[in-house]
């Protein structure tokens, strides 16, 4: 199968945006990069490539910067009413349903994630988030405060949005993601630059079109393409951003963070994981092996909560394993614009290699291969959900994020909590886990024990617009999702008046 005959299977909607020639949108204009450069996008069930957007520089990043300072200054924006802003973002969330089938198509075509997952996932909890984040508009207050000191003050505090943002989103969820970032920023009054990931573009420009469809000001919402150590790095690093938020890998969290030394700007950061997943000897397994199967697998394990690490009891091992393994060797591989589909691709030949390398790796290191592990097919970028059993805490594959489809394996047979729990904190991350098990009590426990932002009994992937998500350690800074947010993207300024 080539890129074309992938092409074939888009909706009208999809393929006539497909078809449009692509440009950045910076202050409510459609516009090439400065230096006329484009990039390729490829078809990651092929390797073929199927598009071409804007190269977006440091020149393009400092259009759009000062298009966002405008729009945050002066104009409609800066005088909305919060109820106003508030129904701007819920109409973004309306037509973001309305074309949710077309956005899903886009993003499975792009990232190479089955569509159904695409459609009922992703899109469907980003117009969900709009609304919620829309409801947000009007609640944002500050408080009075009797003061201490003698003499008399009326003294109140304020919450106003922080500025001018710079977003930075990556691959693997790129258009839910750019909407964790966009709905907030906006229900509390910023003005954004979004760059999304150079692997995964259209949907941040299809968002675009939407956002101009709705009728927000122009130069409230800007969109840059490009590569992260161009445009990225120029948007983290700009005199005139109030504040970067970025998703992706540690190691650039970690480089985001100097380029905004320089304006001392506002940073939040979801970053890594290396979540694990413990199963004690009473959990049942009708429960367990789909939650975990899912954990892992979903998105092709390209996900920062992945379930990475799972710890089992030795007495319900060989039942959690074995349906595991026929979990996995019956999971549909295939295109992920086919909706039969469960494993897409991996985005790129890099990644493909990069978890190629660590399943190797993890097998060297005396790891024992208990599924999976090969190619799929004979084009594209797939590999087969792979588990390693007999993992210890030193290899690369326990101790690392591979950002693939593949499950580490260990077993205890303690029936404690403290030492099963030591282990799973045994890690430079702390995004997520989860634990299962019919002990409420043990499930309590353990939850409180765990650090991690999220924590699931149960189940794994635990995420709602009301509920805060992020991580400790390493796993980044601040908390996306429910009002947590909303304090993302504001200031609080305290006023005294002496009476």
């Amino acid at each position: 199968m080539n890129a074309p005959v992938t092409l074939k299977r888009l909706g009208a909607d999809a393929a006539r945006f497909v078809a449009k020639e692509k440009k950045l949108y910076i202050g409510g204009k459609w516009v090439p990069a400065a230096d006329g450069g484009t990039i390729e996008v490829l078809d990651p069930a092929t390797g073929a490539v199927f598009n071409r957007v804007p190269e977006g520089k440091a020149a393009d990043i400092d259009l759009a910067v000062a298009a966002a300072r405008r729009a945050f200054d002066d104009g409609p924006w800066a005088n909305m009413t919060p109820a106003d802003r508030g129904k701007l973002v819920w109409k973004l969330g309306d037509l973001v349903e309305k074309h949710a089938d077309e956005l899903a198509e886009l993003e499975a075509l792009d990232n190479g994630k089955p569509v159904t997952d695409a459609r009922n996932g992703d899109v469907a909890f980003s117009y969900e988030l709009l609304r919620y984040m829309a409801g947000w508009s009007t609640k944002i207050c500050g408080q009075t405060i009797p003061l201490s000191a003698g003499a008399p003050f009326h003294a109140y505090t304020l919450r106003e949005p922080v500025g001018v943002c710079g977003q930075i989103v990556p691959w693997n969820f790129s258009f839910m993601m750019a909407v964790w970032k966009v709905a907030p920023a906006l229900a509390a009054g910023c003005t954004i630059v979004l760059k999304p990931a150079e692997q995964t573009p259209l949907t941040a420009l299809r968002l675009a079109e939407l956002v101009e469809e709705a009728g927000f000001p122009a130069g409230v919402f800007n969109v840059v393409t490009g590569y992260g150590e161009t445009a990225g790095a120029a948007l983290a690093a700009h005199p005139d951003v109030d504040k970067v938020a970025f998703t992706g890998s540690t190691e650039v969290g970690k480089k985001i963070l100097d380029a905004a030394r320089g304006n001392l700007k506002k940073v939040s950061l979801e970053l890594g994981g290396k979540s694990p997943m413990i199963v004690f000897a009473d959990a049942d397994p009708a429960v367990a092996i789909p939650a975990i199967a899912y954990g892992i697998f979903y998105n092709m394990g390209q996900t920062c909560t992945a379930g990475t690490r799972l710890y089992v009891h030795k007495d319900i091992a060989d039942t959690i394993l074995t349906g595991l393994k026929t979990f996995a060797e019956t999971m549909s591989i295939g295109v992920g614009l086919d909706p039969k589909t469960q494993i897409g691709p991996l985005v790129s030949q890099e990644q493909f290699d990069r978890v190629s390398a660590y399943v190797k790796a993890g097998l060297a290191d005396g790891a024992k291969l208990y599924c999976g592990g090969n190619r799929a097919g004979t084009e594209g970028y797939f590999l087969e959900p792979t588990i390693l059993t007999e993992t210890t805490s030193e290899m690369s594959v326990v101790k690392e994020e591979i950002f693939g489809p593949v499950l580490v394996v260990a077993t205890f047979d303690d029936d404690g909590i403290d030492a099963i729990v030591k282990e799973a904190n045994n890690s430079i991350y702390g995004l997520a886990g989860s634990v299962f098990t019919r002990d409420v009590s043990r499930a309590h426990k353990v939850a409180k024990k765990l650090k991690a932002g999220t924590v699931g009994v149960n189940t794994h992937h635990v995420i709602d617009p009301a509920l805060p998500f992020g991580g400790f350690n390493q796993s980044g800074w601040g908390r996306e999702q429910g009002y947590e947010a909303i304090l993302l993207y504001t200031e609080v300024k305290s006023v005294g008046i002496a009476l």
